[in-house]
């Protein structure tokens, strides 16, 4: 029996409970606290029509709404409140009922807090789905009964009752489900850290302290996954209450996981073993190297090499992750539409062996472009742009070419559409050119989120 659990359905029925977001991970928790008969209240910015979907899935249910505009009007008088992850804890509407003594927290808190299996949280700026994915693959290879959530867009909490203390629990944590965590995670993997979300997060600072929190309130007992290769993760090394391991391309750690020509080896108490091949990694391109490296750190003592180089060879990716869509006459198109940040479309471009068509452009998340520039130069043949941040990138091309005085012609096109972005690219491609979507930003200029504008891009696609 879940103790803890119990306690906190005995506590929660006598609560009046506020839940402010009506999304993705606040629906499923709607419904579980409501199926208890717990007294909810769910706030929403948008208006009962815009909701739609939303509202029809939580049609039946006892609960109390309050929508549009002035909804948080009525936020007050509750015992509990659950908050989206995007919400920032600091408006003044929470700080004024936490002053009041009311308890703030949100699914993936409250979650972490009762659940009874061993955690392994994953977050950093790119390559936290894939690893996360990996992580869950190779446990489940191993025969354990394997949970994956969080922000991968699986709310577990609803599903709590079903989860025993044999099983393992895969979270995917982003910086918002961070920012006022204070839970145990068992194992906890930083993939890397650049800057991002500084639309929301107030500095680089703050945005690097929310991450911490997936490991500064681990035990001696823990372990903490970090990668040495990026400054900012390898200096979070000696805040780690517990054991730290290193993953490295580039250096070989007195104790972790690194790269020797293409084999990954695990060096331990002064011994090395080989893990896997990286030839045998079916996904292409380093950064998979890399989050192949964090996933094997994260399970070594939990699973065998056979299982990781099971997966390798049977795992072909993650959908909107450099994703393959289709060949037309050649001509090849790759949707990575989880490509939200420089950094993750560096990668991505990187992944290619030649010169790519990129389309590129989205939503303004505030964030610096520079170092995209030297990587368009080299590796992209024709920039296609769409979106709110289509004149900083190509900003960054053109400073950076007028910089180094790099005198090659990239041809550039404003779109204004995806339609027109993928037509465009299609007009100016050729036998054996590779198309791809990379956005360097976030969606929210046009879709509701990045799976949205990478099902639309391959839409787009099919139809050509």
């Amino acid at each position: 029996m879940n103790d803890k659990l119990e306690l906190f359905k005995k506590e929660i029925i006598n609560k009046k409970v506020g839940v402010l977001g009506i999304g993705i991970s606040n629906t499923p928790l709607i419904r579980y606290l409501s199926s208890m008969g717990v007294a909810v209240t769910a706030f929403d910015r948008a208006d009962r029509e815009a909701l739609g979907p939303v509202m029809k899935s939580l049609e039946g249910l006892d609960v109390h709404y309050s929508l549009g505009p002035g909804y948080l009007d009525k936020l007050r008088g509750f015992d509990v409140i659950f908050k989206t992850p995007k919400v920032r804890f600091d408006i003044p509407e929470l700080l004024r009922e936490a002053e009041a003594g009311v308890e703030i927290t949100s699914e993936m808190e409250v979650f972490c807090k009762l659940c009874p299996a061993r955690i392994f949280g994953i977050t950093g700026s790119d390559g936290k789905t894939t690893t996360t994915t990996l992580i869950g693959k190779i446990l489940q290879q191993h025969g354990y009964k394997c949970w994956l959530g969080g922000n991968i867009g699986t709310p577990l909490l609803d599903r709590i009752d079903e989860i025993s203390d044999t099983d393992m629990v895969v979270l995917e944590l982003s910086s918002f489900q961070l920012h006022t965590m204070r839970n145990r995670i068992h194992t906890a993997v930083v993939t890397n850290l650049s800057p991002n979300h500084l639309d929301v997060h107030t500095s680089m600072s703050e945005y690097s302290d929310a991450k911490k929190n997936i490991f500064l309130y681990q035990n001696e007992n823990d372990t903490l996954v970090l990668n040495y290769d990026n400054e900012i993760t390898r200096g979070f090394a000696p805040e780690g209450p517990g054991r730290v391991i290193m993953f490295s391309r580039t250096h070989k750690p007195d104790e972790g996981i690194f790269l020797s020509g293409n084999n990954i080896i695990y060096r331990h108490g002064g011994y090395e073993s080989e893990i896997l091949n990286a030839d045998d990694i079916l996904i292409p391109g380093v950064h998979n190297i890399e989050n192949y490296m964090a996933a094997a750190a994260a399970t070594v003592d939990f699973a065998e090499s056979s299982d990781i180089r099971a997966v390798a060879g049977s795992f072909r990716g993650v959908e909107h992750r450099n994703e393959h869509v289709r060949d037309i006459d050649g001509i090849s198109f790759y949707n990575d539409s989880i490509g939200s940040s420089p950094t993750r479309t560096m990668a991505s471009i990187n992944a290619f062996r030649d010169k790519v068509i990129l389309i590129a452009g989205g939503y303004d998340k505030h964030l610096p472009y520079d170092e995209l520039g030297p990587v368009m130069a080299k590796k992209v043949k024709c920039l296609v742009l769409v979106g709110q941040t289509s004149g900083k990138i190509e900003r960054a091309l053109k400073d950076h070419m007028e910089r180094t005085g790099t005198e090659v012609s990239i041809p550039i096109v404003r779109c204004q559409t995806m339609e027109d972005a993928v037509n465009s690219a299609y007009r100016n491609a050729s036998y054996g050119d590779v198309i791809l979507l990379s956005p360097a930003s976030a969606s929210f200029d046009m879709y509701k989120n990045f799976e949205e504008r990478g099902n639309h891009f391959k839409r787009i696609v099919m139809e050509l």
